[in-house]
């Protein structure tokens, strides 16, 4: 009971955190469910990514749609690569070890992290 109570709050901080600055969820659940809830990184990145089946985002993007910050052009061709590319990026995963993918995702983050920081 705990612990799903303990996703539910992981999911409203990711969430909260992602309609306020525009981050994927994966910047904070995928780290979450590795360091506090024990999975490794390829469950984490998986379920992460089942997360986003669901049209999570839908209120939020609502909400800036209703400001005139959506561009539905732009919005629909990433989508598109984006299938395409989760399908190559997901394949790719499953043939590194454990280990490689979280060092991956750790340079990944820090890249756009010191670009993040660093720019403007």
């Amino acid at each position: 009971m705990l612990t799903n109570i303990a996703y539910l709050l992981l999911g409203l901080f990711a969430g909260t955190l992602s309609g306020l600055i525009g981050i994927g969820g994966g910047v904070i659940i995928v780290p979450a469910l590795v360091f506090l809830f024990g999975m490794n990184q390829h469950q984490a990145q998986g379920t992460t990514l089942a997360l986003l089946v669901p049209p999570i985002g839908i209120l939020a993007a609502w909400t800036y749609y209703k400001q005139g910050y959506v561009d539905l052009k732009v919005a629909a061709l990433v989508v598109l690569g984006f299938f395409i590319g989760g399908l190559l990026g997901a394949k790719l995963a499953n043939q590194l070890s454990d280990a490689t993918l979280q060092r991956v995702f750790g340079v990944a983050m820090l890249l756009i992290s010191l670009k993040m920081i660093f720019s403007g």
